[in-house]
């Protein structure tokens, strides 16, 4: 406990009177200060002791009441005795919001009525500014209203802020008989006469403030408090119930009605542990932080005594905790509002609103076994339904859908509450696993199904597969949700595919889908592909084996199973292929295809790689990516349809030199013949028609100048880039000059294609991601990138000190382990070295790479860099001086150590972390 006491304070005051405010305030507020940290010091041991947050809440607003009590106090006692106060010198103070509940977080808000008989005094302004300026002096957030108890109402009546606020009032000290006056009034003339209006006020405010923090309630950074799931919908659950049942506190909500005991118990848990969390998170940052980012989580998990199990780190399952509980707060809600529905307090949504475009349905039809549509939506007949028949319970969501309707939270609320029904026997039952396949595969609305599922605890139980799953998040910047719910917006993209709602963002997967045999493996695939999460083994081959296990329990074919299973394994191979290979490289296009074997697996392959992408989050597909597997599966279309893969490299060397001849009309044979001579045959192989035009004539615009460093740019929307190409004497550092320079301006490096001619000029392709939607603002960029790369080639600016202005971290990264790899492959092309690195991520890190290969008199012919969050992939295609590969056991081992020299500050900082 404190050993200061306030009590101790106001005796050693005396109780002679003094006008001097400021000497009042010297002698109260630092005892107070001192009072108020000794008891945040022991809030937080015993937060840390006993791991109960809703005890902490109450103890620090315990010591909140104590304080304000002396200071109000010590105001009336020595700054403005009142000997013989009048009526109108009558007031009390009132805690209001959450101080008004009874809890604080420790870096709460204190919000405060004074409350007035009638309109304010000289004797009572005076008061309240002396109780404030010490709570201010005291560093103390504090929220106040002065009012007379018609002013209470009066403003009530008008904002449902304060109406709210009122609705949780609670007296401290003062004039007892005032307070009262006003919860009698308030209850009267106010809630007694608009629960319908604050319900729906209510509820539309909390749509709004879910969607300002984040929709879904499965955000890998969820807000602890405004956020889908979290405290503030509790608080709107009691409120809502408070206002409507007329209780005065959370356990008569039973005897009310509205919750069972299980329920109610369920309420308290979830309430115990945000308040919880929300505590840790204030104590861990020393200020009132909401947001329960990914450098707090590690932190938060380690105060409340998580470890690592079952192939989860520490954080990890404290993460699937968390989310449990934030689901847990979205069935009650469901509760809630079917309830205030029955009462007709609450306006019955819009089905659209709850399930998308459904047809409006006859309220009180029969639909046959134990089914009916009540009020517009599927409901059961009586409590039995899945008593008698429990494939009724995965029958529920099959009507659903299949009906086009929106399922009644009571129906919701039993099926959940019937889970034990579901054991191995409605596992393996036939109908069930039909029923729960054509849901799968429905055209209809299967992701929104598949949620209501889940959300309702049946997937879980269901596919005991996915159970492992649901809730589950991965610690990285990379996705953005739970690995449950990334798995059922997948099916939604490629629902969306298959409708042909994308056809702009997805030209190719739009075309091709209606050719696609295999649809039921294809859905089955998308639901499952990460379905091996979080295991020790690696999750794409854990994945295939739990496919080929539910394939035939789902009723697939044998063919569709191992359709299934080989999809799963090889989820990732088309992504990591196309954004990390060279696709100009035959050998790239050769080894994919020997892995596909069928244009039926290439199209499947293609689809699911979309659907998994654009599922990870918003942002995540960009159109640059789009472009990299359509030219990956244009390229190994031709080897798997017997085209003209064995075409000799001579004649498409000739082939392209034709082309590019019928580009450019205007210039003579000579010239032209010239040109053709300073490139070597792998630009001709590699390079597109378009892109060895642009370079012709800005080759020749270049000489005609008398140019050594020339640059141009433009950008493409659809794909969601920029082009660099840059013309410069070769040299060694060239490409960590261009990308040292595109990192202090600003273009972050996704693709770079690096050719030298004949006669030493280094013709250079630099990919940017896209950073501006209009096509104006992104040239004005890609020109400052430009003018930065041409500033540093002729020596005007020393890049080291440009990348060294934006070495700092980033902030979020400084909460992750990447453990740096090299790796170094002589198999994947046929005349350059692969070498792949990966790391942690940072500014200015492909120039650190770059410059490492150029010390180490490496000569670099494509880069191909790809980012998942803060782990970055960069690949680079090399060759020795001498144009060979580098097969030297010595030399790869200097390549090796070199490269994660450059990871090797960042690397200690963060053990040094991980160990603190």
């Amino acid at each position: 406990m404190p050993t200061h006491s306030p009590q101790s304070l106001l005796q050693s005051l005396g109780d002679r009177p003094t006008r001097d405010a400021a000497d009042l305030r010297a002698k109260l507020v630092p005892t107070l200060k001192t009072f108020l940290d000794e008891g945040r010091a022991e809030a937080e041991a015993r937060l840390l002791e006993s791991q109960n947050g809703l005890d902490c809440a109450r103890y620090l607003c315990e010591q909140m009441d104590q304080v304000v009590r002396i200071v109000h106090d010590a105001v009336i006692r020595h700054l403005y005795p009142a000997a013989n106060p009048s009526a109108g010198e009558r007031f009390a103070v009132a805690a209001t919001g959450g101080y008004g509940r009874g809890t604080l977080a420790p870096g709460s808000d204190v919000d405060l009525l004074f409350l007035l008989p009638y309109k304010q005094t000289a004797w009572s302004e005076s008061v309240v500014e002396a109780m404030l300026y010490v709570l201010w002096d005291l560093k103390l957030k504090v929220g106040h209203a002065t009012r007379s108890v018609d002013e209470c109402l009066r403003e009530a009546n008008a904002d449902m802020t304060i109406r709210t606020s009122l609705l949780e009032a609670r007296f401290l000290f003062g004039d007892r008989d005032l307070f009262d006056d006003l919860e009698k009034r308030f209850d009267q003339e106010i809630v007694a006469v608009s629960a319908p209006a604050f319900v729906d006020a209510k509820l539309k405010e909390r749509d709004a403030r879910v969607a300002k923090a984040g929709a879904s309630r499965y955000l890998v950074e969820p807000n602890v408090k405004d956020g889908k799931g979290g405290l503030r919908d509790l608080n709107t659950l009691f409120w809502i119930a408070k206002y409507v049942y007329r209780v005065k506190e959370p356990n008569e909500l039973v005897k009310a009605g509205l919750f069972t005991p299980e329920e109610f118990n369920l309420f308290a848990r979830c309430e115990e542990f945000l308040w919880r969390v929300r505590c840790h998170m204030h104590f861990a940052t020393g200020r009132a932080e909401e947001r329960l980012t990914f450098d707090l989580q590690r932190a938060i998990a380690t105060r409340i005594g998580f470890v690592p199990r079952a192939g989860l780190s520490a954080v990890e399952r404290f993460m699937k905790a968390y989310f449990r509980i934030a689901k847990d707060v979205g069935d009650l809600t469901a509760i809630v509002c079917a309830e205030l529905e029955a009462r007709q307090t609450k306006r019955r949504p819009m089905l659209d609103r709850v399930f998308g475009r459904f047809r409006r349905r006859r309220t009180g039809a029969m639909l046959g076994e134990g089914f009916i549509i009540d009020n517009n939506r599927l409901n059961v007949e009586n409590e039995a339904v899945f008593e008698r028949d429990p494939v009724n319970i995965i029958r529920l969501f099959w009507l659903a859908d299949r009906r086009n309707l929106a399922i009644h939270p009571d129906a919701t609320r039993l099926a959940t509450r019937s889970l034990k029904l579901i054991g191995p026997g409605l596992r393996n039952d036939p109908e069930a696993n039909k029923l729960f396949l054509d849901i799968i595969t429905s055209k209809n609305a299967p992701e929104v199904v598949l949620r209501h599922m889940n959300e309702a605890g049946l997937l879980g139980r269901f596919v005991p597969d996915f159970g492992r799953i649901v809730a589950m998040m991965q610690f990285n910047m990379y996705h953005h949700y739970t690995v449950d719910e990334h798995l059922i917006r997948s099916v939604g993209v490629l629902t969306e595919i298959e409708a042909g709602q994308l056809v702009n963002e997805h030209p190719l997967a739009n075309k091709i889908f209606p050719t696609i045999r295999n649809r039921r493996a294809l859905y089955v695939a998308v639901f499952l592909h990460d379905i091996a999460k979080g295991r020790p083994e690696d999750h794409s081959t854990a994945g295939a084996a739990i496919a080929r296990k539910l394939g035939p329990r789902f009723g697939l074919t044998e063919a569709e199973t191992d359709t299934v299973a080989w999809l799963v394994e090889h989820h990732l191979l088309m992504s990591n292929t196309a954004q990390s290979r060279d696709l100009s490289d035959p050998a790239t296009i050769k080894s994919f295809a020997e892995v596909v074997q069928t244009m039926e697996r290439l199209k499947l392959l293609l689809v699911l790689t979309i659907a998994d992408i654009k599922a990870v989050g918003p942002g995540t597909w960009t159109g640059w990516k789009g472009q990299l597997l359509r030219t990956l599966y244009h390229e190994t279309e031709v080897i798997l349809g017997g085209g003209a893969v064995d075409l000799a490299r001579s004649e498409r060397v000739r082939l392209a030199q034709e082309c590019l001849r019928a580009e450019l009309p205007d210039w003579s044979d000579a010239e032209f013949e010239a040109y053709v001579a300073r490139h070597a045959p792998g630009y001709w192989l590699k390079t597109d028609e378009t892109r060895r035009a642009k370079q012709a004539r800005l080759l020749r615009e270049a000489d005609k100048a008398g140019h050594s460093v020339t640059t141009a740019y433009e950008t493409d929307q659809f794909r969601g880039v920029t082009e660099l190409t840059i013309l410069s004497p070769d040299h060694p550092r060239l490409l960590a000059i261009v990308t040292g320079a595109c990192a202090a301006a600003g273009g972050n490096i996704v693709d770079a294609q690096i050719f030298t001619t004949t006669d030493g000029i280094a013709v250079d392709t630099i990919v940017l991601s896209r950073a501006f939607d209009r096509d104006e603002d992104e040239l004005r960029r890609a020109e400052r990138v430009a003018k930065a790369i041409e500033r540093a080639l002729k020596g005007e600016v020393r890049i080291a000190d440009l990348v060294d202005g934006k070495r700092p971290a980033k902030e979020r990264a400084k909460a992750f382990h990447v453990p740096p790899e090299v790796t170094i492959d002589n198999s994947l092309s046929n005349r350059q070295t692969v070498i792949e690195v990966s790391g942690l991520d940072r500014p200015g890190l492909l120039y650190d790479l770059t410059t490492a290969l150029g010390k180490l008199n490496l000569n670099i012919a494509s880069a191909h860099i790809v980012t998942f969050g803060e782990k970055a992939v960069d690949v680079f295609y090399v060759t020795d001086l001498t144009g060979t590969k580098v097969t030297h056991a010595g030399r790869q081992a200097s390549i090796r150590r070199a490269l994660l020299d450059v990871f090797k500050t960042e690397e200690s900082e963060a053990l040094q972390r991980r160990s603190a």
